[in-house]
């Protein structure tokens, strides 16, 4: 008897009363999603991790061993998906990552893990995809598409390409491509591209979208033709409906830093267009945020809240998420057959998760964690990404001008838009000093550079940003840096910026600050510059005085390091920064920082 057939006689024998259930949860109110009702006095019966039955009386169900909880008319909720994630914007590790979200009832998660792909390629994925295996709740992994991102305007630190694509869509737990950020490559034709979304289509699995660009013309329709089947990137309510309309599925994220809910849903609650289209996700969520704020059930109440039916909310990140990857048999809803993926909630307007049931189990209860999770073991190799070629000197953020000393300079600032990926390209005015160009607190022009740190090839790219307000001598940095991942500092005073790198590089990664020549704020971050294997309170803690140490410098913006995290990747308009210059990202096209 195969395991399959085995399970389905489980049920069967369940349902039908000739075999006890394993769990039964009694006297419910089910929140079907997939009719749109909720219905009292319900039970439901669990077998091998999977409901056998959905009922008004389960007693026929209940043996000697089986397990019984009292709902006590609490909501019985499908456990809550995130469609799209990166679980390094957590800064911590997969099981970590689950340790702070399954609490907050997240059973299940679809992560791209490209930020270590772009450090290690494919070995790095495969560490990801292993450690997801291994988790209590559902992990499956999309396939990091764009390695590098862009190719020609960055260098990663590892590549990847169709062969290694259709090689993981082979493993266990790759459920499709991940985000296909070179939107250019697509409608442009690029081989390489299109080849990853054949080897992903002939796998038969879904293809991740990601169009930055405000142009819905020709371009957006070469790009959706391509077989982008979903994309986040959109921040107009015009991008949702015409994503809806091209049958692509619409995700609204709502992250740490992005938020694009408020807008995205008026294409339901103002437009009246079907819900079944549209997917919540938070695509990246800082350490902090899930510690101090929550996950998916963070999103849900955001969505109540912007004017979304609790019951097309809680759609929108169950059934809507499993039926784009195909995996409606499996969960997404409450039904016989599925995992037992289910949350006990007393408010639905006021979301919080009191119990949470994931493959049949209670692994969490009144936010606290009931079962435990693997302990991974790293190799060596993961906390050895950050290579120097040597000591960094003030003199190596100096910006240089031919202009003389005095005259006024044209120059190209990025400008940082807060709760926002794209940026703005800024043309400003600035003023030569002594051959150099230096931050002017008065206009909130500091520098931003990035250091390149995978190969240890010495080069530092200089150039300005806008939107931080600093208003004191202090640095920022971070060998966060999407997509590519160099390590990037902004700031006010060379030194400072020499110092933030040189720290980043002696703890093996991470982010920093760094105020009046002292250390203001840390967060370590050895695994690839990337993630920290300490628990995620802990690592919030540790964010938390990166958080506050931007503040001392002035800095008001929401997740401000976050913000910093985006400003070197370079598929995003409107303008970046990477290890080959200052790329106008409109255009594709590099522009120089000082039009001198």
């Amino acid at each position: 008897m195969t395991p399959s057939t085995k399970l389905t006689r489980s049920l069967v024998d369940v349902a039908m009363g000739r075999a006890p259930a394993d769990l039964v949860i009694r006297g419910g109110k089910w929140v079907s999603v997939q009719t749109g009702e909720i219905i009292p006095k319900t039970d439901i019966a669990i077998v091998n991790g999977h409901i056998a039955f959905v009922g008004s009386d389960a007693s026929h169900a209940i043996g000697k061993g089986t397990k019984i909880i009292e709902a006590n008319d609490r909501y019985l909720v499908p456990g809550l998906l995130d469609a799209h994630m990166h679980v390094e914007s957590g800064m911590v590790t997969v099981t970590e990552f689950v340790r702070a979200v399954t609490v907050r009832g997240t059973t299940g998660m679809f992560i791209d893990p490209h930020e270590i792909a772009n450090v290690f390629g494919l070995k790095g994925v495969k560490l990801m995809v292993d450690e997801a295996q291994k988790q209590p709740i559902h992990v499956w992994v999309q396939m990091p598409s764009c390695v590098p991102s862009s190719p020609g305007f960055e260098t990663p630190g590892a590549s990847i390409g169709p062969g290694e694509v259709a090689e993981a869509m082979q493993w266990k737990g790759i459920i499709g491509l991940g985000e296909m950020m070179n939107f250019p490559g697509v409608f442009k034709g690029d081989k390489k591209m299109l080849d990853e979304m054949s080897a992903t289509h002939a796998a038969g699995k879904t293809i991740g979208g990601h169009y930055a660009s405000p142009d819905l013309g020709l371009s957006f329709h070469g790009y959706v033709a391509g077989g982008a089947e979903d994309d986040h990137e959109g921040t107009r309510l015009d991008d949702a409906v015409a994503r809806a309309r091209q049958g692509m599925k619409v995700m609204l994220r709502y992250g740490s830093a992005w938020h694009d809910v408020a807008i995205g849903i008026k294409a339901i609650t103002e437009k009246k267009m079907d819900s079944r289209r549209f997917i919540l996700c938070t695509d990246d969520s800082h350490a902090e945020t899930l510690t101090n704020e929550g996950h998916m059930d963070r999103v849900l109440r955001h969505a109540i809240s912007e004017g979304l039916n609790p019951m097309t909310a809680i759609q929108m990140m169950t059934i809507n998420a499993a039926e784009h990857f195909g995996l409606t048999k499996e969960m997404g809803m409450i039904a016989p057959g599925r995992w037992a993926d289910v949350l006990l909630v007393s408010d639905l307007m006021n979301f919080k998760a009191e119990m949470v049931v994931a493959k049949g189990r209670v692994i969490a209860e009144d936010g606290q964690l009931q079962v435990n999770l693997p302990a991974v073991k790293y190799p060596k190799w993961v906390t050895k990404s950050v290579h120097l070629k040597r000591t960094l000197k003030a003199e190596d953020f100096a910006l240089r001008t031919r202009a003389a000393n005095g005259d006024e300079v044209d120059a190209h600032v990025i400008g940082v838009i807060e709760n926002q990926a794209p940026t703005r390209h800024l043309r400003l005015k600035v003023t030569a000093q002594d051959s150099e160009v230096k931050s002017d607190l008065k206009r909130d022009i500091a520098k931003i550079a990035l250091v390149e740190r995978h190969r240890g090839t010495g080069k530092v790219t200089v150039g300005l940003v806008n939107g931080f307000e600093f208003t004191r001598k202090c640095a920022v940095g971070s060998t966060v840096a999407h997509d590519s991942h160099h390590m990037i500092v902004a700031g006010t005073d060379d030194e400072s910026m020499a110092m933030a790198a040189n720290e980043l590089a002696k703890c093996g990664g991470g982010q920093i600050v760094v105020l009046d020549g002292k250390v203001a704020g840390q967060v370590e971050l050895p695994i690839a510059g990337l993630m920290s294997n300490e628990h995620a309170g802990i690592v919030a803690k540790k964010a938390a005085t990166v958080l506050d140490g931007f503040k001392l410098c002035g800095c008001e913006l929401n997740n401000p390091n976050m913000q910093l995290s985006l400003l070197g990747l370079v598929v995003i308009p409107e303008l970046r920064i990477s290890d080959k210059g200052l790329v106008d990202v409109t255009n594709f096209d590099f522009v120089p920082v000082l039009d001198d």
